[in-house]
């Protein structure tokens, strides 16, 4: 055997192994359960999950009154006289327990109440943005390795078909019709394709690291199934648009915004408070109970709560104008994918029907003429390698519909798993 015919075996039960010898061992992953792992294994989703606990937590406590305050000590504690360092000799010196109690006004807790509701939200929603992020990646990544795998089935069945090449080409040179030289060509052929999968398998190992990102160690499974045919409309796409999370999270951030300005607006109503006491004098002097109150007096409000509150306002324009932008940012996206989704279904709709057709009748015709001589086995070689190229593309074209089609869905669509 020689070394060209041993390294195109040693490829091929490479290739076998990955793409069929699991099977037998272990379930095929298809598209629907890696968007499955994905939701359960990311560690992105993870954390964002935790950060929307966090935020749930906060709502709890979010409004309530201040935990009330305990007071110990002693008034009227005499530091010279007759009576210095005495607690028992002046009718004035008390010991006192106190029970005091704050009471932001009700503006001010509703404000805060909402403010956290709001956080939460945000928190929610910037949940479902990394949903789409990942489901998007983790789509992408077995998109790109089910490509690169129909590639190396292909280029598979290119090696059984060089060697029956080869097998032509010496028959004709035994039979005295071709020159030695022609026997060169389909073993050149042969290394070619050796490379190629030599570069598929390189980029299949590296597909597989970053699904293996999303979904864990099942990204080794083989893989099993195609992608959904989404819709891909851009009237409905348009309509959906204003429901994407991103867009929702501007909401979220506003409504947030509002409660802050609401709570410095209700910083300018006096808060309020409640201290009861008992004062416990000497045996020989009664005991006393006394009562106060408290009150804020927000007086210098233009310098303290006015410019919170212009700030906070100013943030909430700016995240009206963001707002817009991302709109329009979108919309200019959607536009783009679109004209790309259709140059892209167009493309492969003439690969199919018109360019691979071609490729399949210039081998025929280009062989016929060889056989009788009236082409070289140039122009065969040539035409075998266009039809390669042509079969490659087509696996090109197709992977990058998909990609553009899974953009679409995740990026412009509110989306969730098909």
């Amino acid at each position: 055997m020689s070394y060209f015919n041993s390294h195109r075996q040693t490829l091929r039960i490479s290739l076998a192994v990955p793409l069929f010898g699991f099977s037998l061992l272990s379930h095929a992953l298809t598209f629907d359960e890696a968007l499955n792992l994905a939701e359960s294994h990311a560690p992105e989703l993870k954390a964002q999950s935790a950060k929307v606990a966090s935020a749930q937590a906060l709502k709890r406590s979010a409004g309530q009154l201040p935990d009330p305050k305990l007071e110990l000590g002693i008034e009227n504690f005499p530091i010279n006289g007759a009576e210095q360092y005495s607690l028992t000799q002046d009718p004035m010196t008390m010991r006192k327990i106190g029970l005091m109690q704050e009471f932001p006004n009700e503006r001010k807790r509703k404000a805060a109440a909402d403010a956290a509701q709001a956080g939460a939200d945000v928190a929610a929603t910037q949940m479902q943005i990394e949903k789409l992020n990942v489901l998007k990646e983790t789509a992408s990544a077995w998109i790109e390795r089910d490509a690169i795998e129909r590639e190396l089935k292909l280029v598979g069945s290119l090696n059984q078909e060089n060697r029956l090449f080869d097998a032509a080409v010496q028959a004709k040179i035994s039979s005295g019709k071709g020159s030695l030289a022609d026997g060169l060509i389909p073993r050149q052929e042969a290394v070619a394709i050796d490379d190629l999968e030599s570069e598929l398998i390189a980029r299949r190992s590296k597909a597989i690291v970053e699904l293996e990102r999303w979904i864990g160690k099942a990204a080794d499974e083989p893989l099993e199934g195609s992608v959904p045919d989404w819709p891909v409309e851009q009237s409905m796409l348009s309509h959906e648009l204003h429901r994407h999370p991103e867009l929702m999270l501007f909401d979220s951030r506003g409504r947030e915004l509002d409660a802050e300005v609401n709570e410095e607006k209700a910083d300018k109503i006096p808060d309020w408070g409640v201290e009861l006491a008992y004062q416990q004098r000497a045996p020989q002097f009664g005991n006393m109970a006394s009562i106060q109150f408290t009150f804020g007096l927000p007086v210098f409000s233009e310098s303290r709560q006015e410019p919170r509150i212009f700030d906070k306002m100013a943030e909430k324009e700016a995240l009206d104008a963001e707002r817009e932008a991302t709109i329009r940012e979108h919309n200019a996206m959607l536009e783009s994918d679109i004209a790309e989704y259709q140059r892209l279904k167009d493309t492969l709709k003439r690969q199919k029907e018109v360019l691979l057709p071609l490729s399949d009748e210039k081998i025929k015709l280009t062989l016929a003429d060889w056989k009788a001589g009236k082409a070289s086995l140039a122009d065969l070689a040539s035409a075998r390698r266009e039809r390669i190229e042509t079969e490659i593309k087509t696996i090109e074209i197709q992977s990058s519909l998909n990609l553009v089609a899974v953009r679409l869905h995740y990026t412009n669509f509110p989306g969730a798993k098909p």
